[in-house]
């Protein structure tokens, strides 16, 4: 695009679409520095990293599938899917929902939570090498109370 028309658009709207292109840049990059840090050190998917980890969050309590959606950006049967192979795998098991016959939590188990715990460092590791030490101290705060408020919408 030219500098000339960049000036036909309106007030913002080139600005917009650049921060847009840096927002999933930074994500593409992270995302597949992590996806190959988990998959190699821990044989997960940064999918199954994100189940995990709400499983744990969640306690013997457990999770209903609905709720992972919205913590894990696939759909409903590829959901499925990944939470039957980490059940398999042992990684998280199935229980009936105590107040709901036709309800299904999926609940952490005992190798599920040794292998969240030798992942996180993992995890940690990566993010902070290619997301926050490039950045100083108060552009890394700055980072993440922008993150924060577009998360909460």
């Amino acid at each position: 695009m030219t500098a000339a028309s960049r000036f036909e658009l309106a007030a913002g709207e080139y600005s917009c679409a650049q921060a847009w292109a840096a927002l999933t840049a930074a994500h593409a990059r992270v995302s597949g520095l992590l996806a190959d840090a988990l998959a190699r050190q821990c044989g997960l998917t940064i999918n199954e990293f994100e189940i995990l980890l709400r499983l744990d969050h969640a306690g013997d309590a457990g999770v209903r599938l609905s709720e992972l959606l919205t913590a894990v950006p696939v759909s409903q049967p590829a959901l499925s899917r990944a939470v039957g192979r980490m059940c398999a795998r042992g990684w998280a098991g199935r229980e009936a929902a105590p107040e709901d016959g036709r309800g299904v939590l999926v609940v952490p188990t005992p190798s599920g939570q040794v292998l969240l715990r030798a992942a996180i460092p993992v995890h940690a590791r990566t993010v902070r090498a290619a997301l926050l030490e490039p950045l100083t101290g108060p552009e890394q705060e700055l980072l993440a109370s922008v993150l924060r408020r577009v998360a909460a919408g």
